[in-house]
Parts: structure tokens; sequence; C-alpha cells
């Protein structure tokens, strides 16, 4: 008789070896986002940390878990997967630093049909990058090769990053009527509202390798600028003083992100002639003919963080934002009520 041999996992579409060589690949990026606290590598069926190396000594935990959505396709399709893990982390670090607390692991989950090692280093890469500017341990992930389940060259992401607190020190908490609103400029779209971004440009009838028409390169490259890390700046402002609370713009807009963070009996009032609408918002408006109030509760319009600061301690830290780098906007005031009014206009 002849033997026949068996079916191999690699001949199923799953390459074992492609995912050691990868976390072979993706160590030493990894290592760059090392921190106190860290106690352990990539590898392990879990991944350890230490509070009490990290300095804390009676803390809270705080954890969020977010994903890229539909910005991922113009990653996909451009081939661009650089910077699409910065927006991983920003997603995720963005939202601990708004409880105010400080972001000090991440794990990321990455999934496709067939495993691309180039690729998934590249992404991975970027993630260690996010982490590496927001002082936070990349210190585990999950990387599952699924064939069936995604088309040739697709895949997916999500993140899942814990911060810490000292107990009493939580955010959001002291806003009042007269607190002064300050806005952290963004760098463009971020990561929301790209399902509609991606049905404007298909409007326009542009492909992702035509010169933008809202800034320098190609449209594809300008529509994937990552979204802005606020972590750093935002933490040095709580550690000032006189922050009452802050709002990540995702999602739903500022129209929607405020009033999240704001006491019941409690509003906003913002002056939408205090900041010009950067020009990626304008060309949306122009091309989709979206109207105002829609556009605010759908895209961050130029604005990527909100602090809500006591009235006495603005000035101050404005300057100190300033000097981290942030470009501030004083949008207006907490006010007696409830929502989002506003004056002036963006369009």
């Amino acid at each position: 008789m002849t033997s026949k041999n068996g079916l191999t996992y690699a001949e199923a579409g799953v390459d074992i070896d492609a995912g050691n060589a990868l976390v072979e690949r993706i160590k030493p990026a990894a290592k760059r986002t090392a921190r106190s606290g860290t106690v352990s590598g990539l590898g392990g069926f879990g991944a350890l940390f230490d509070l009490k190396a990290a300095g804390y000594t009676d803390p809270i935990l705080v954890a969020a878990t977010d994903g890229v959505g539909t910005k991922l396709r113009i990653a996909i399709d451009t081939g661009r997967v650089d910077t699409i893990g910065i927006d991983l982390v920003a997603m995720c670090v963005n939202d601990l630093v708004c409880q105010g607390a400080e972001p000090l692991f991440f794990l990321d989950y990455f999934a496709t049909g067939k495993l691309d090692v180039d690729q998934a280093t590249a992404i991975v890469e970027g993630i260690a990058a996010g982490c590496e500017a927001s002082g936070c341990a990349l210190i585990g992930g999950e990387t599952a090769e699924m064939p069936g389940m995604y088309h040739k060259g697709d895949f997916d992401l999500a993140g899942f990053a814990v911060g810490a607190m000292e107990r009493g020190t939580a955010l959001p908490e002291g806003v009042v009527a007269g607190d002064v609103l300050l806005g952290l400029a963004s760098d463009g779209v971020h990561s929301n509202g790209y399902s509609f971004v991606r049905k404007v440009v298909e409007m326009s009838g542009l492909g992702w390798d035509a010169a933008a028409p809202f800034a320098e390169g190609l449209l594809g490259d300008a529509l994937l600028t990552p979204t802005r890390l606020y972590v750093k700046p935002s933490l040095a402002a709580i550690r000032e003083g006189g922050v009452h609370a802050l709002a990540h713009i995702t999602g739903g807009g500022l129209t929607e992100n405020l009033p999240r963070v704001l006491p019941e009996g409690l509003g906003a009032q913002i002056d939408l002639n205090a900041w010009t609408l950067p020009p990626v918002f304008r060309w949306l408006a122009e091309v989709s003919g979206i109207q105002q109030p829609e556009l605010l509760k759908t895209f961050n319009c130029g604005i990527g963080m909100i602090l809500s600061v006591s009235a006495d301690r603005a000035e101050a830290l404005e300057a100190l934002l300033a000097g981290q780098g942030e470009t501030v906007t004083r949008l207006g005031h907490v006010v007696e009520g409830e929502g989002v009014s506003y004056t002036g206009a963006l369009l």
C-alpha cells in the first residue's frame, strides 16, 4: 500500500510558523514601549503588570476598548497600514484620560484571512508608536488567521487599554456653571465618520490616489492622517489643577460628546466663530451638502478634545497646554441648562 501525507494546518490556510515569525518581528517594537510596572514581554499566555512598581498606592483601574471603524477600508485599499495602529491606540487611551486615568498598558487583536507578516508588522509597529507616545506599554495581543472569514487582503483591528488613577481623583468632578471650555485642535477626521467620508469620496468621483482637494499629497494619505494623542498634555493639565472634566470628541461630534461629562442641569454654550473649520471638513460639507447641525454631531469639526476648567485657572492651563504643543481655543462656557447650544457659524 502507498501511504499518503495527511493534511497540514498550513494547507488548511493557517500558518503557525508565520504567526511565530510575526511575534519575533514585533518584539523590538513592543520592548520600546516598556515603562515602570511592565513585568513580562510578548509570548506568554497572559501579560503581567505591577501597579505598585508603576507608583500607585491605592489605585482604581479604568479600562477602554475600541476599534478604528471603516477607516480600515482606506488603509486596506491604499496599502498604507503604517499609521492605522496609532488610531487604534488613540481611540482607547484618549478615552481613558477623560476619566482622569493614566494609560498603563495596551493589548491588540488583529484578525485576517491570511497572515501577511510584513503587513502585520507594519500595523503592530504603528500600535507600538501610539503606545510609546502615550506612555503605555504594549504587553500583549492576539493574531488570528481565519481563512474563509475575511476577503483577500482584509483585516480587522481591536484594542484594549487599561489605566489607573489614585482613589478619589476620578473625573468628571466639580463642573460648575462658568467653567471655561478649552478645545484642543484635532489632526483631521480622526477615526469617526468614515462611512460618511467614503460615501463623499464616491460622490466626488475621486480615487484614493487622486490629489487631495483640501491638502497636499494624495487623497487616501490625507484621509489616513492618524488620530491625535492627547494623553500627555491632558495629564499635565490634570496634575496642574483646575481641570473638572475632559470630553474626547469622537462619534457623535461636539453635540453628543460634551454633554456626557456635564452634570444634570448643566449644558454648554459654544462660539463656532472661535475657530476655523479645517479644510477637510469644509470639503466634505461642500461635496455632500451636509447641514451644520448634522456636521456638528457627526465629526469633531477640528476640535478633538474639550476640557472644562475652573475660570480662574483657564489662562494658566491654556498656556500649559500650548507649551505641550497643543493648539488651544476658548470655545465657550458651561451654562445652566441642558445639551450644547451654539452661536456663530462654521459653514
